[in-house]
């Protein structure tokens, strides 16, 4: 298979499962190294007390056809980072992909709650794992991406600029912290351009997440069947098409036409050509404002 990243060296922050996982493993099978980083691994799990291990994603990554390096870190410490990014300046001496993906508020929101009701630790603690740790990687990350002209920082977020201007988010905390990572690449995008790199902000669809499919009691094998519980789960996507759009982009060498840019899985997998593993093509965006939204029946017939 061609391998157009095989030199290239990416960093995924928050890679332990979901669109990290997807985004590392689909870097791997495009030739990258891929240094992969969170917080649960083999020996120690983090607060969502959950079997995906940072380990696992690396041997992934590996099998794909690349070489995936775990590398257990706390992005809310700064030290940790700044140790992280030494380690690959020292090993590669160069970083051509960062993939900003930390999340780790799935316990933390509590659905259509508005502020005052909302827990406030939980709803700072959401903002901090959401929006700091962003902050706080490329701060140490960006001075190594741009020794060389070309590099990429994808800040992963849900939904695209255009739905979350118009939409209210789950509340008031998964709002500001979805729509904060939004304008992290925006200004990125005019901090990174005139020195030689780009930056997008990128959101998958409806992911099938381990997460997801655990909520939904299924898996990936048998995921239709959740479709009795919620019709417009059809639309669905695995973590692999989101992370086939970000090794489209970077492969793309005329990639900065997209800097500053809201993208979406859906639009670039029409773009450059990709699909999903099962070979479809979901558009969860347009199928969200054009079906779901407007009170439509299920039916992802032109969607994917």
């Amino acid at each position: 298979m061609p391998q157009p990243l095989k030199d290239k060296v990416a960093l995924v922050a928050g890679a332990t499962r979901g669109a990290g996982r997807g985004i590392a493993v689909e870097l791997g099978a495009a030739g990258a190294t891929v240094y992969v980083t969170g917080r649960s691994t083999r020996a120690r799990r983090s607060e969502y007390d959950r079997p995906e291990t940072l380990e696992d994603t690396a041997d992934l990554v590996t099998a794909a056809g690349g070489h995936g390096i775990a590398v257990p870190t706390d992005h809310l410490d700064p030290a940790q980072v700044r140790t992280l990014v030494d380690r690959v300046a020292d090993e590669q001496g160069r970083l051509d992909v960062l993939v900003n993906d930390i999340w780790g508020g799935e316990h933390l929101f509590a659905w259509d709650a508005p502020v005052w009701e909302h827990d406030l630790d939980k709803g700072l603690r959401l903002l901090r794992l959401a929006v700091e740790t962003h902050a706080v990687t490329s701060h140490h990350a960006l001075p190594l991406l741009l020794r060389r002209p070309g590099g990429l920082v994808v800040e992963m977020t849900d939904g695209t600029d255009a739905y979350n201007r118009e939409n209210y988010r789950v509340s008031f905390f998964y709002d500001l912290a979805k729509t904060s990572v939004l304008r992290m690449a925006f200004a990125l995008g005019h901090e990174l351009g005139p020195r030689g790199a780009t930056a997008v902000a990128l959101t998958p669809g409806w992911l099938r997440s381990e997460i997801m499919l655990d909520t939904f009691g299924v898996r990936e094998e048998n995921w239709r069947d959740a479709l009795d519980q919620v019709p417009h789960f059809a639309i669905s996507e695995t973590p692999r098409y989101v992370g086939r759009a970000v090794a489209a982009l970077a492969a793309d060498a005329e990639v900065s036409r997209w800097n500053g840019r809201s993208l979406d899985a859906g639009s670039l997998a029409r773009t450059y050509g990709f699909t999903d593993l099962d070979g479809s093509r979901p558009d969860a965006w347009r199928y969200l404002v054009e079906v779901q939204d407007t009170g439509k029946p299920a039916d992802v017939t032109g969607y994917r």
